[in-house]
């Protein structure tokens, strides 16, 4: 029966999340249980097409990506694939009409990352930020609003923000990884040889004035929303200070993290907070 293919589909995408990523599958599950399988939907797909350009080096990474695009275009037109994640992907997009420009740029971010290296003027940055972070910030609002327009336009920049947000803390969290493992260098203007606190002050400044203008949007989601965008806020603010904490050498050569003790302090505060009608 198709009815268990697509809960098989969407126990996978699930699956990814959760696998992949403990902090946001942590968040995921503070949204209403009505949009919660679309949003883990969405994320097994970009982080299936992530892995592709950032894991796989044994393998043909331009072949792979070139297979999972032709699989990904059939799975939207014939609204079905046998890859699970693309079937559960294929699913959210048709029920929320996803705009294809949305999911083209995406993609077109994504392939960027198998050849390109360096960005080196604030345009190419901004275009690569739009596709990788900005697109699933709006995939994901498209799910929140369910339908309505009207407040998708309202919160369209507010929603790319919060994306560019969560992604240029990611960069300044992997910059060890992405230049020493990658040779990918995602900002601007900042050799990372030479990284030094005013250089890393500038960084974390800009991810303020992002976070600041994405949580003028979370204090509008539908309610269904609300709670579980603002405990990923929460959880990527905390990230962002222990950055900003942390001596710019000590970045290049480690990861910084939020251990799971701390994270479960920030839910409690969360919760509290959204209770308390603070957001």
């Amino acid at each position: 029966m198709k009815s268990i293919f697509d809960h098989v589909s969407f126990e996978c995408s699930k699956l990814v999340t959760k696998s992949y990523s403990t902090s946001f599958s942590s968040a995921v599950k503070m949204l209403a249980p009505s949009i919660r399988e679309d949003i883990y939907n969405i994320y097994g797909f970009v982080r299936f097409a992530d892995e592709i350009v950032d894991s796989f080096h044994q393998y043909d990474k331009e072949l792979l990506f070139e297979l999972f695009e032709q699989d990904l275009e059939k799975a939207l037109h014939n609204k079905i694939s046998l890859n699970p994640i693309l079937n559960s992907y294929q699913h959210t997009v048709n029920r929320y009409e996803i705009p294809k420009d949305l999911i083209d740029a995406f993609m077109k971010s994504m392939k960027q990352d198998l050849y390109k290296k360096e960005y080196q003027t604030t345009a190419e940055y901004q275009e690569y930020i739009y596709g990788s972070a900005d697109v699933v910030g709006l995939m994901c609002l498209k799910v929140f609003v369910n339908g309505n327009e009207v407040l998708y336009e309202e919160l369209k920049q507010s929603a790319m923000r919060l994306g560019s947000a969560f992604q240029k803390v990611n960069f300044l969290r992997d910059l060890k990884a992405d230049f020493e493992d990658l040779n990918r260098t995602y900002f601007p203007n900042t050799n990372l040889n030479q990284l030094d606190e005013t250089s890393k002050q500038e960084i974390i400044a800009e991810i303020e004035s992002d976070f600041a203008a994405g949580f003028v949007g979370i204090q509008k989601l539908p309610i269904e929303a609300k709670f579980g965008v603002y405990t990923a806020y929460i959880y990527y603010k905390k990230l962002l200070s222990k950055l900003k904490k942390t001596p710019s050498l000590e970045i290049k050569n480690t990861r910084i993290r939020v251990p799971d003790y701390e994270k479960a302090g920030l839910l409690a505060k969360c919760y509290l907070n959204y209770r308390l009608n603070f957001i």
